[in-house]
């Protein structure tokens, strides 16, 4: 895809993500919509959803709401591609998910991943926004800055 065509898939998603969910605080409601939309609207988008910190295990990612294939129940914080973005705060843009040290298959079919943080308006991390592809070098940084934009815009207000 090219980048054109994906900032304008993007900012497509966003407004409809901002017109959806405005005024909205459930957090379930919004990680299914945020979901739904953007595995809805991405071609590449293989699995879609959040790892929310479990409140009863801090050192837990539990799935959350989710499109695609079964995802992996729990990820301990640090370990994997969604428990690295935990523990770091950071997006973790992988092109090979197979040579990403600790990688956890939640689906072999899986090839590359983003995963982003996700915080509050507190600035306390609630889960990570994990999106999968079955091709490679499927995610970049026009992925990254929009998918962090989006959680900042939905989440931390």
């Amino acid at each position: 895809m090219q980048a054109d065509q994906k900032k304008a898939l993007y900012e497509e998603a966003i407004k409809e993500l901002i017109s959806i969910t405005e005024g909205e605080t459930n957090v379930t409601a919004l990680m299914a919509t945020v979901s739904c939309i953007l595995s809805e609207k991405f071609d590449y988008y293989f699995w879609t959803g959040f790892y929310v910190v479990d409140p009863n295990k801090q050192n837990e990612l539990v799935v959350g709401p989710y499109q695609g294939t079964l995802g992996c129940l729990r990820i301990p914080i640090g370990r994997g591609v969604c428990g690295t973005a935990a523990s770091t705060r950071e997006t973790q843009l992988v092109a090979d998910v197979h040579v990403f040290p600790g990688h956890i298959a939640c689906d072999s079919r899986s090839n590359s991943e983003i995963v982003v943080p996700v915080v509050n308006a507190d600035g306390q991390l609630i889960a990570v926004l994990d999106v999968d592809s079955v091709e490679l070098n499927s995610f970049d940084e026009i992925d990254r800055v929009e998918l962090e934009t989006l959680m900042q815009r939905i989440f931390a207000q």
